[in-house]
């Protein structure tokens, strides 16, 4: 017979636990007074029973019978259903009797919420679930608060459950996680209430089920298979319970064998699915004839055996639980052991191996490693998105919640300001004896006390919502905050497995790599396999992987730069994929532990101003969604804005063409060719380039033009996204920030600069410099490019604009420091090489190579202090003169070689003979 969800788990009445209820042994014998059961627990006391039941005693099963509101079916009435919580799966089921196997159905109480309305009728509340409201009524006021309460509780229990990580999961994602699962501060809201044995529990269920205006209204007429089912099991049931004695009554062979009944229970509760189905029959009848044979002994004592048994079978899970958490810990430290030994005899294997072949192999096995992380990433991707959509349907829940106790909150107040004036009336009216004999009957007199008393129950009622309803909104947001904890911890853990992915791609790549440079003799179909395998990694990007969202380089950075640029030869595409990959990785790992404390920082700053502060947040890089900002104030400090500059320039270029006119048009399509915003003639930002340099032109006519002002418009352009602020920006660097003459004909200043630079680095570092002189090589030639365009097109983007933020603040001094750091940065691989050759084919590109900006930066501001403006401004004094010097001698050397030129020339003229001379 096909079973119904959760029918293996003894549903219904087949669950025979027991349980230790707060009054379970509360009767009017026991001589308490009144008063005494009156008495409320502390809120401690009340946090305790809610959250965290004893582990010494067993929690009965919560069960029983509840009205509820057909709301889909042709009549719209109240039938009555058998209900029970799973433990398991946090469902309530429901039944049509308590002797039914199959469930009607279920109620997931994980994402529920409970109300409960003054208005409705004495007993109903709502349990609401992101697809429906479900309306029970109980039997009562006081049943009704019992199963909210217990409602509250499982609900809680199951979800501080189900929030908990697994154990063996990296120590990284798991310490934010350390007192997640502690509860949360002890605050009563609602009194514990007293459990009512009638109508709840175990008990109940050998009661009659309540009787309904008809036969048919119980009969659930969405379910008909269902209900026939339980049907022909409760009668088949009912005649092999009257046997051959002929009385159901009858249990003396089930009380015989008390070992075997527990024996029985055990298995009914571990098991979820019987495999038999005869077997499930025979439990079940057991289970009814236990439970009436209970009902008929319920007044004789207990054995004390049993209890004895129930201790030792306690003392006993206490020890196997203890001895099944110490054999997960050893088991972990197993496995740690073991993959700690695989991965040495790899590392051996490799080192080893003898064969290419077996290289080959081994480079394959990494290869599975990585598929394996991407399938764990997609897992955990899988995970967060349902998480997502678990925390939305709270915030909704939430929401509505607070709305609602608003509105309660309003109408109480209204209710009390209506009493507090009936009250003084009251008292105005009795304090005049005389007065109110004449103007007030005996009749208005009940009347009103009656209307009093209504008052007063009404008020009773708000409170008990209104305490009901905050215990539900605070155990609602202590879930949605655990939840949104589990996202944010599955984030950092997603972040941290792409950062593993990362290296190990990386890795995997320069294995290819050292493979194909070192082993020249390999066989050609190996020589081809990793030929393949590189092609095959270089085209591997973001489009491939869209559906599975597991690349972890995109194409493109945030301002449009390729983070792996389209280099001609293959070698280099290949350390750009690494380079990436590696940047990649270190972005990620520092995200949580950097980035995120630097973003909250910058978050909180409102108004800028000047201050330490700032100027310590400026040289750590502006996030971007505050860079624009933060830009925008720079230039504004430094150039006064004047109305319509900027369109009067536009006017004055399409009326009048200036001389680099021609020029520009040339170094518009070489401007930041890496760039999708640049990288076409057609693109939106060419335009908005041209009148930038074209306005600028006309603005500094001493300039006009420069070759590498374009790039540093662009960039400007890039990040202001404005043409007009991009163009005072290029007017801060230019006017501000370089000294005069840095863009000059000459670029007297820039060669300035150069010799400057070289004095820091001999100081700074002279072990470079030493190597540097030994193979006569002239820094000059790669480093004054980076002085001219600020690093443009030497740095990768991140840098670069951190590069930048610093740059536009502070001003040249930036631009040594990181000329410094670079060579600081890579100061050890130069040092390796010994030949001038190869020195400068590794300059030409070792600062794309640089993928840990944030050590770059330390490099910058903290290993190469001291570095006063002073000094430089002095450097740059006495090499100026030094350079005016020798141009002098060097013009004075040209105007007397000219001249010599044409004093020899014309003399030349003279002596030479034309052809018609001669003949004539």
């Amino acid at each position: 017979m096909k079973k119904g969800p959760g029918s293996g788990a003894c549903p219904g009445v087949g669950v025979p636990d027991k349980i230790t209820e707060p009054n379970s042994g509360g009767s009017g014998s026991n001589g308490a007074s009144a008063k005494e059961k009156d008495v409320l627990p502390s809120p401690g006391e009340l946090e305790n029973i809610q959250l965290k039941p004893s582990s010494e005693t067993h929690r009965k099963k919560l069960c029983g019978y509840l009205n509820k509101l057909g709301i889909r079916g042709p009549i719209k009435t109240w039938k009555s259903r058998w209900f029970i919580y799973d433990e398991n799966k946090c469902h309530l089921l429901y039944y049509r009797t308590a002797q039914d196997i199959n469930p009607l159905g279920s109620i997931d109480l994980s994402t529920a919420c409970f109300d409960c309305k003054v208005e409705n009728d004495e007993g109903v509340f709502e349990i609401r679930t992101p697809n429906r409201v479900f309306t029970l009524k109980a039997i009562s006021k006081q049943a009704m608060m019992y199963w909210l309460q217990q409602l509250q509780v499982r609900r809680w229990e199951f979800c501080s459950a189900q929030s908990r990580f697994p154990v063996g999961s990296s120590q990284l994602v798991n310490e934010p996680l350390v007192d997640r699962t502690n509860v949360a501060d002890d605050e009563g809201f609602l009194p514990p209430v007293k459990t009512p044995t009638e109508v709840v529990g175990l008990q109940a269920a050998s009661l009659p089920a309540p009787q309904t205006a008809t036969a048919l209204q119980n009969i659930s007429l969405k379910h008909p298979w269902t209900e026939i089912q339980n049907t022909v099991y409760n009668i088949c049931g009912s005649k092999q319970l009257w046997g051959n004695d002929g009385n159901v009554f009858n249990f003396n062979k089930f009380q015989e064998h008390p070992e075997q009944e527990a024996e029985v229970e055990a298995q009914c509760t571990v098991k979820e699915t019987p495999e038999d189905g005869r077997m499930e029959s025979r439990l079940n009848l057991f289970r009814k004839a236990k439970w009436m044979n209970s009902s008929l002994t319920e007044e004789q004592p207990r054995e004390r055996n049993s209890m004895d048994k129930v201790n030792v079978l306690q003392q006993q899970m206490l020890t196997l639980t203890e001895e099944v958490k110490s054999q997960k810990l050893v088991k972990l430290l197993h496995k740690a052991l073991e993959a700690a030994q695989q991965e040495k005899r790899v590392s051996s294997m490799y080192l080893t191996a003898a064969e290419d072949k077996d290289r080959l192999e081994l480079v394959r096995h990494k290869v599975r490693q990585i598929a394996d992380l991407t399938s764990r990433l997609e897992a955990l991707e899988q995970e967060k998105k349902e998480l997502e959509q678990i925390l939305t349907l709270r915030d909704s829940h939430i929401q509505e919640l607070k709305e609602h106790v608003q509105l309660l909150m309003e109408k109480n107040h209204a209710k009390q300001q209506v009493i507090m004036a009936l009250t003084e009336q009251t008292a105005r009216e009795h304090s005049d004896p005389l007065q109110e004999a004449n103007t007030i009957t005996a009749e208005t007199l009940y009347k009103q006390q009656e209307e009093i008393e209504h008052l007063k129950d009404d008020i009773d009622a708000y409170k008990t919502q209104n305490q009901f309803l905050n215990s539900e909104i605070h155990q609602v947001t202590r879930l949605w905050t655990r939840v949104a904890e589990n996202e944010k911890a599955l984030l950092m853990k997603c972040a941290y497995l792409q950062a593993q992915n990362c290296q190990m791609e990386s890795k995997y790549l320069t294995v290819l790599r050292k493979l194909q440079e070192t082993v020249c003799g390999l066989p050609s179909s190996h020589a081809e396999l990793v030929r393949n395998l590189i092609q095959e990694a270089l085209r591997w990007d973001v489009k491939e992987g869209a559906d599975l969202n597991l690349d972890p380089v995109s194409e493109y950075d945030e301002y449009g730069f390729m983070t792996v640029p389209d280099y001609e030869v293959e070698d280099w595409k290949l350390l750009a994929k690494i380079q990436a990959l590696e940047m990649k990785s270190n972005n990620l790992r520092s995200q949580e532990v950097v980035e995120k404390p630097l973003r909250d920082r910058w978050n909180s700053i409102g108004e800028l101003s000047p201050s330490a502060e700032l100027k310590s947040l400026i040289r750590s890089g502006i996030p971007v969604e505050h860079r624009q900002r933060v830009w925008k104030w720079i230039v504004s400090q430094h150039c006064s804005y004047l109305p319509d500059h900027y369109q009067r320039l536009l006017r004055q270029s399409k009326s009048t063409e200036h001389p680099a006119c021609r020029q520009i048009e040339l170094d518009l399509p070489r401007t930041l060719t890496n760039n999708k915003h640049f990288s076409s003639p057609t693109s939106q930002l060419i335009p908005k380039l041209r009148r930038v340099l074209l306005a600028f032109s006309w603005h500094n006519p001493a300039i006009g033009y420069c070759q590498g002002l374009n790039r540093l418009a662009a960039v400007a352009l890039l990040v202001l996204e404005d043409e007009e602020n991009a163009f005072w920006c290029l007017v801060h660097i230019v006017e501000n920030l370089m000294p005069a003459d840095y863009y000059s004909d000459t670029l007297i200043t820039s060669q300035v600069d150069q010799r400057v630079f070289k004095d820091f680095l001999a100081e700074k570092l002279p072990r470079l410099m030493a190597h540097f002189e030994q193979y006569q090589i002239d820094v000059s030639l790669i480093t004054f490019n980076w002085f001219l365009v600020a690093f443009v097109d030497s740095l990768v983007s991140d840098i670069l604009l951190r590069v930048w933020d610093a740059f536009l603040y502070e001003g040249t001094k930036v631009i040594f420091r990181y000329a410094l750091a670079i060579f600081k940065y890579n100061e050890e691989e130069i040092l390796r090489i010994h030949d001038s050759v190869e020195i400068y084919q590794y300059l030409r590109f070792f600062t794309r190579m640089i993928v840990d900006g944030r050590k770059l930066m330390n490099i910058a501001f903290n290993d190469l202090n001291p570095f006063p403006m002073k000094l430089l401004r002095n450097r740059r004094r006495i090499h100026r003169g030094e350079l005016e010097t020798e141009l002098c001698e060097l013009e004075q050397i040209k105007a007397a070689y000219v001249k010599g030129r044409a004093e020899q020339g014309s003399r030349g003229l003279e002596e030479v003979v034309s052809e018609e001379e001669e003949e004539i």
